[in-house]
């Protein structure tokens, strides 16, 4: 993976595959709470928002370097998952899930009215500044690879977190929390810990796009963005650690390639979601591990 995108920028557009990481990050968080905690959130758009809101405010009114604008997303992101994750969790299947919408939807409509949100006009004209006081973001190949380097931390952070006795204790509660919790494990500090966890990723993701198009706007905070994570996840196949990084790939490449069909990009997107659970309910990472082990 990390081979084929060294090389892709020499072949592909930058700006492309930079969105599609970002996406692809997003994904990856996203699917850290849902496939291996068992917690659909409707709601994690809000982070992706209020991330790049953050990001682009710092970096353009405050005057911060690129780096500490990120950590300010980043900071921004967690604390909200904190916050609405500590509520959350009180609940489980598809109370949860309402509740996650619901408290995304109140801060979508406080980016609405903030005045420093600058409502549907949103945040442009974002300074991407010089990283480090080093690398200068305004070349596209540096920012590319500094954008690449960001998506693979944030993966490893969730590969790591997958592959440890937290993640197996994640699992656990997904898989049979009444059990998880007869053995001693106190399973709402580590679905919180998981969610802050998720919800920090989402913004390292959110503040990275917010820099790389320059524009924080109230697309990433709608709720419309929430469902598109779902189906990038199931696209590329729930509870895989590549799966996510896939389907994000084929749904940004659909929105690029079928952008003349205007709003049919929707009803395409939703035909194909339709698709993708009668046949494949893997996904497609999912499928081709199934194929791959099968006994020849």
């Amino acid at each position: 993976m990390v081979l084929f995108f060294v090389v892709a920028p020499f072949g592909v557009y930058p700006v492309f595959l930079m969105k599609a990481l970002c996406f692809g990050l997003f994904a990856c968080a996203f699917n850290l709470l849902i496939g291996y905690v068992g917690l659909l959130s409707f709601g994690h758009a809000a982070y992706l928002g209020s991330a790049g809101y953050a990001t682009a405010h710092a970096a353009k009114v405050w005057g911060w370097p690129p780096e500490a604008a990120i950590v300010a997303g980043v900071a921004v992101a967690a604390v909200l998952g904190l916050l609405i994750g500590a509520i959350a969790i009180r609940r489980q299947g598809i109370y949860f899930a309402m509740t996650t919408l619901a408290l995304a939807q109140m801060i979508f409509f406080f980016c609405v009215q903030a005045p420093f949100t600058h409502g549907e006009d949103g945040i442009q004209g974002v300074p991407r500044g010089r990283l480090f006081g080093l690398l200068d973001l305004n070349q596209t190949l540096t920012l590319y690879f500094v954008v690449l380097a960001i998506f693979l931390i944030g993966f490893l952070v969730i590969y790591r977190a997958i592959h440890s006795p937290f993640g197996q204790v994640l699992k656990a509660i997904r898989e049979n929390e009444p059990r998880a919790l007869s053995l001693g494990y106190k399973a709402d500090h580590y679905k919180l810990i998981a969610f802050v966890l998720s919800t920090a990723l989402v913004g390292l993701a959110g503040a990275t796009k917010a820099l790389v198009f320059q524009l924080a706007s109230l697309t990433d905070v709608h709720w419309t963005m929430s469902g598109e994570v779902v189906l990038m996840t199931l696209l590329g196949g729930l509870g895989t650690v590549f799966g996510p990084v896939v389907g994000a790939f084929i749904v940004i490449a659909l929105e690029n390639y079928l952008a003349q069909l205007g709003a049919w990009v929707t009803v395409v997107q939703g035909a194909i979601f339709v698709v993708c659970v009668l046949t494949f309910r893997r996904g497609v990472v999912g499928e081709l591990a199934r194929l791959i082990r099968r006994p020849l």
